[in-house]
């Protein structure tokens, strides 16, 4: 699988653009510094998946974001996904100064919900809830974020191109933790407390 679903149609992007670090409390959950610029990482069309997985190679971790597609040079459209690492594999290559797209860019990494247009939908009103088994473990908006999306746009935009259909996962915010078999994840998209998007997966 390496397209997601925009209404009734298909979008295949050429590229899944990553902004790390942009919450100030997932960046202190990781006892990481405050970066001096955005971190962004990429992931090949390759990671794209619709079912959530909770193991591959070693156990993974989640992190709920708000991810934006792309359509001529800007952002039209919303949807939920789910960036899922390596933990244990990211440490190590940290610890080594090494890159670490191996723990961040393998096959089913990415796990989106549908998409709807950003047409007459207030972006700095957008708001994301993760819940695991009934519990809510992951909250964040858009007011919360270090670099907003139009920022990480013109960003991305500095150094590389943008293709009709690409994605931008902006970040994840706090609470983030391990996959287990058989967890049931509900995510919703909010905007001033109405539910845009709302999505369940279940662990492999």
């Amino acid at each position: 699988m390496s397209s997601v679903k925009l209404g009734d149609s298909l979008v295949e992007p050429t590229k899944i653009l990553c902004v790390g670090r942009n919450y100030l409390e997932h960046i202190q959950e990781l006892n990481n510094a405050i970066p001096d610029q955005m971190v962004v990482f990429l992931k090949p069309p390759s990671s794209i998946s619709g079912q959530l997985r909770s193991f591959h190679q070693e156990r993974l971790h989640y992190e709920a974001e708000i991810c934006f597609l792309v359509n001529e040079g800007q952002l039209s459209a919303v949807g939920l996904g789910l960036d899922l690492t390596k933990r244990d594999l990211q440490s190590s290559l940290k610890s080594k100064g090494l890159p670490w797209e191996r723990a961040k860019a393998f096959d089913g990494s990415a796990v989106f919900s549908r998409f709807i247009p950003l047409q007459d939908l207030d972006i700095n009103q957008l708001e994301i809830e993760l819940f695991i088994n009934c519990v809510r473990v992951q909250k964040g908006s858009v007011p919360q974020m270090i670099y907003s999306p139009q920022v990480i746009l013109d960003e991305l935009k500095s150094y590389t191109t943008l293709c009709d259909g690409d994605i931008i996962m902006t970040g994840t915010p706090q609470g983030v933790g391990e996959v287990h078999p058989s967890d049931v994840f509900l995510a919703r998209l909010k905007s001033a407390d109405k539910t845009l998007i709302e999505i369940e997966w279940v662990a492999e």
